[in-house]
């Protein structure tokens, strides 16, 4: 069977099911499907019949755009998932095949990607991923390949640049990055945008440099054979043409993000003498495709072996880390180190208590993999049991990114992905806003990834509004499928991670104070629930609700109200999400709704978007309604009148207002 058929099905797959849909991008596909269909067809390891095999390569569609490449690739391959009419339900209500590739959709989908670089970050962590299993089990069960096909786009943003830089750095000879070269992008060709010499840019990160004709076979696959051996991450060069073989629109942005249409369709049909309708594969040319993973069965049936001669002490390990199972004692240690803070009831920063959480976690699941974004020692994210991660030792679990917030979100959704790890890394709540992209697609693909938060208010102080997070909390619980924990001292914190290791198709953002807190004797402990009474009265004309650092100002307000004999209930609010998934008799109880008369305050250090749910409308919330300044957090917290003061004087003219009507 000929190349040149081999990819021609690949290509007019693509180009009939954009057509239909009258909707995507047949520019890519065109362009790239003699590069594909070598890899699928003569290097990629894979098993259409065991999709999720441990030690198969990934291919990483970063310039998802593209989608239709890899959807036409996973169904002449065979995948059992995956029929003809999916393809021509291409973009439709419902479809597996979606506009841009979502993970879970369809087996061969690796990782959602549309969001350009945010597939190549993806990358960066599968090949990290594979040397850290490497390492742990050997090459006999892991030992495979990243390859990861990107466009110009996903080059040209940022975080292109943070994540390749850290592959370069690690040295991970695993990876291989395709780039479709073909110098255009929606605004036409690159050149208007940008003149960099991209070979020299990854020679500099690390990296060797294939550069080839994209649409020469012989090239392509002694590129994908010289990838196999390498010392370095690899770079091919794929000088390609966009749109190959269409007469009218190849080479130009005309057919990047449209349809050809039937008239150019065919034109190109004769163009590249391909003498088939839409949709129809020659016999001979699907059998080909659907046995090429053949190829690949001594190596996945070697694996399954080895996978079953490893010890009993390794297979547990596999089981810990593939299958994200917790040790039996785990609880009983969870319980324990509950029962030592409620002894010693220590008055500290939650950062300071996330720390000594984190040691407890780390040092009894080896499947935790910690990191910062260069603030190890402001975040307190590293413990005694996590070393660090380099090029010479992927023994460790500790991963230095540097000051590359952008890439350490998706690089942890890629070491989620890939090996079933459970990533978690620290930077200032501030700089969620760096991190908010990868923390949506954690939340999209239904990962565990744990974001660790600190600084979360202005009272970290003197660094000022650039650094005093005001509208983070806000945007993050904005995010469907995310848990936000914001909690007030070390048993919350405790409970906050216990929840967010049981939560594992939802990742979590946990938020610590910079400053020291006290320790909140509670009335209840159902803590799990997200919001709790914390102090009580009878029949209470106020409810205060406050997150984190706030809780002690609704604590004090609660005793001067009572000493003015207005009763008042404080509820700790560590988890909004929590709490809303909570029966409504719960929360109608815990709210007291049956009272129509009752006062609601809301206390927190961040805007009031997001809290009109709980205290409504006429609700009383005591926050921020500006950026913060640099000062003392004491200071602070008073100018800005986030203090009992202000919650007590708040509550008593609303009560009288509510008197007077």
């Amino acid at each position: 069977m000929s190349n040149k058929n081999l990819a021609n099905a690949l290509r007019f797959l693509s180009i009939d099911d954009v057509n239909k849909a009258n909707s995507g991008h047949p520019g890519m596909p065109m362009g790239m499907a003699d590069v594909v269909s070598v890899l699928f067809n003569e290097f990629l390891k894979f098993n259409p019949q065991n999709p999720q095999w441990h030690d198969r390569d990934r291919f990483i569609l970063s310039a998802g755009h593209g989608s239709m490449i890899l959807y036409s690739a996973l169904y002449l391959s065979g995948y059992n998932d995956i029929t003809i009419d999916d393809l021509k339900n291409f973009r439709q209500l419902h479809s597996k095949c979606a506009g841009h590739p979502e993970y879970g959709e369809l087996a061969g989908i690796e990782t959602t990607t549309g969001p350009l670089g945010q597939g190549i970050a993806n990358a960066v962590g599968m090949a990290l991923s594979e040397k850290l299993l490497k390492a742990r089990f050997g090459e006999k069960i892991f030992n495979h390949k990243i390859y990861a096909l990107v466009g110009d786009g996903c080059l040209m943003e940022g975080i292109s640049q943070e994540s390749l830089s850290l592959a370069g750095h690690w040295q991970l000879n695993n990876l291989v990055v395709i780039w479709d070269n073909n110098s255009i992008s929606i605004d036409g060709k690159t050149s208007v945008a940008t003149s960099e010499d991209m070979h020299l840019r990854f020679k500099a990160l690390g990296f060797d440099i294939i550069a080839i004709d994209g649409h020469n076979f012989e090239q392509i696959r002694q590129a994908f054979a010289s990838a196999q051996n390498s010392s370095k991450p690899i770079l091919i060069d794929c000088k390609t043409t966009i749109g190959f073989g269409s007469p009218s629109k190849a080479g130009s942005e005309k057919c990047h993000g449209s349809p050809l249409g039937d008239e150019e369709a065919n034109k190109t049909r004769q163009n590249l003498q391909w003498n088939y309708p839409p949709f129809e594969i020659p016999h001979e040319i699907l059998k080909t495709w659907q046995e090429a993973s053949n190829r690949c069965l001594s190596q996945y049936q070697n694996s399954i072996r080895e996978l079953e001669k490893l010890d009993k002490t390794q297979q547990e390990l596999f089981k810990l880390i593939i299958h994200k199972t917790l040790p039996q004692d785990f609880e009983q240690k969870i319980s324990d180190f509950r029962t030592e803070i409620l002894k010693t009831k220590p008055d500290q920063a939650t950062r300071k208590s996330s720390q000594q959480v984190l040691e407890i976690f780390t040092k009894n699941l080896p499947q935790m993999l910690g990191g910062s974004a260069d603030l190890t020692e402001s975040v307190l994210t590293k413990t005694s049991t996590t070393r660090a991660i380099s090029a010479s030792n992927f023994d460790g679990r500790y991963i230095h990114y540097g000051v590359r917030e952008h890439a350490m979100g998706a690089i942890m959704n890629g070491l989620a992905l890939h090996g079933n790890f459970i990533p978690y890394a620290g930077t200032f709540l501030v700089f969620a806003d760096y991190v908010k992209p990868a923390i949506r697609l954690s939340a999209l693909m239904r990962q565990q990834v744990l974001y660790i938060l600190t600084h979360d208010s202005i009272g970290l102080g003197e660094d000022g509004p650039t650094h005093q997070p005001i509208e983070h909390l806000a945007m993050l619980r904005s995010i469907p499928n995310l848990n936000v924990y914001r909690p007030a001292d070390a048993e919350e914190t405790l409970i906050c991670y216990n929840q967010a290791l049981k939560t594992t198709s939802t990742p979590s953002a946990l938020v610590f104070s910079r400053q020291s807190l006290p320790y909140i004797e509670k009335e209840t402990t159902n803590i799990e629930c997200g919001a709790y009474i914390v102090k009580n009265s009878s029949n209470p004309q106020a409810i205060i609700i406050a997150s984190g650092s706030e809780l002690h100002i609704a604590i004090e307000a609660h005793k001067i109200l009572l000493e003015k004999n207005i009763p008042t209930r404080v509820i700790s609010a560590p988890c909004l999400e929590l709490f809303d998934q909570q029966p409504n008799h719960y929360k109608k109880q815990l709210l007291a709704r049956d009272n129509t008369d009752m006062v609601y305050c809301a206390i927190e250090a961040g805007v009031e978007q997001g809290w009109h749910k709980i205290i409504g409308d006429n609700g009383i919330f005591v926050g921020m309604k500006s950026f913060g300044a640099s000062a003392k957090a004491e200071d602070l917290f008073n100018f800005f009148k986030i203090n009992s003061k202000t919650v007590v004087e708040s509550i008593i003219s609303k009560l009288n207002k509510n008197l007077a009507s």
